[in-house]
């Protein structure tokens, strides 16, 4: 005897758009992607039911999303701008790098990451341009969590220039300023010569800025350099060194600023024979990294180019 196929009911009230759903996507290989999408699917259609948005509420926020898609290039990467200034970048990091085993804090990438800046000797300046600002002197070590020196570490450093561009933003800076890689020597120590970073207003003149204007919050990043610390056998660390005033860390856009990697940055207004070729004023930073055993591995940069 036949067995008459039963068909999925047919969808006609808001109660029944969920389970459908979820019914349609049952078939699915993967556990974890099964796991995601469920949860993802559920959130989603009970975000809808409880908020109730409008069709022009609805259309606009796709097309919001579009945007993000329209505003992203070589030089700029608008979607992980968003991702960040929603704080969900900061929740993915802490998800991942919590630093309880004793190694240094870490903290969101960025979305100015290229990825490829050229080698350098130990002491070198990475500003490959003329860059206003004071000199920074930036040195430290790199250990395991036991403090036991780590030699042949890559120290992968970017930051903004001190009016607040970084350079695939700034036309009139040279290719890669303000971007370098260094390797640990010996003894686990690097140094390098920049100038002192600035707090800097992340890009507003796109979808981000916005939903920042519509939310009435400022766009301010506090000042810090970028670092990328990998070797092999080591778990990669992503972390920014900060320096500014508790106000500007506390009100950070993108909620990346952690007490942890808040370095000591020393005005110097006095020659010193230590740094015989610093103009005063000029900033020294010392700071040692702690790495933890594990997988080295490199994020990939969400830009590849600068701006024409």
């Amino acid at each position: 005897m036949n067995q008459m196929k039963i068909l999925p009911k047919l969808i006609s009230r808001e109660s029944d758009v969920t389970p459908a759903v979820l019914a349609a996507m049952g078939n699915t290989a993967s556990p974890r992607l099964t796991q995601m999408m469920t949860s993802l699917v559920t959130h989603l259609h009970q975000f809808i039911l409880e908020t109730r948005p409008t069709e022009e509420e609805y259309e606009f926020g796709l097309q919001w999303i579009a945007e993000l898609g329209k505003h992203t290039n070589e030089s700029h990467n608008e979607v992980v701008l968003a991702a960040d200034a929603l704080g969900a970048s900061t929740l993915i990091d802490l998800i991942n790098n919590n630093g309880m085993q004793g190694e240094t804090m870490s903290a969101l990438l960025g979305p100015f990451y290229r990825g490829q800046a050229p080698h350098c000797q130990l002491g070198d300046c990475i500003a490959r341009s003329a860059t206003p600002g004071p000199k920074l002197f930036f040195s430290g070590r790199v250990t395991d969590v036991e403090g036991n020196p780590i030699q042949g570490v890559t120290l992968d450093v970017w930051q903004a220039s001190p009016v607040g561009l970084y350079e695939n933003q700034d036309a009139g800076q040279d290719d890669f300023n303000l971007r370098g890689r260094f390797t640990t020597d010996e003894d686990g120590r690097y140094h390098f010569v920049s100038v002192k970073p600035a707090g800097y207003p992340v890009p507003t003149n796109g979808p981000v800025g916005v939903l920042l204007r519509a939310q009435e919050r400022a766009p301010m990043r506090p000042a810090h350099v970028h670092f990328i610390v990998s070797a092999p056998g080591y778990k990669t660390l992503v972390t920014q060194i900060f320096s500014d005033s508790p106000e500007a860390l506390a009100a950070d856009v993108v909620f990346g600023a952690k007490t942890q990697i808040v370095g000591h940055f020393v005005e110097r207004n006095e020659p010193d024979p230590d740094y015989p070729d610093a103009t005063t004023p000029f900033y020294t930073c010392e700071y040692d990294f702690k790495l933890v055993a594990g997988i080295s591995t490199q994020p990939v940069p969400p830009i590849s180019g600068k701006v024409a």
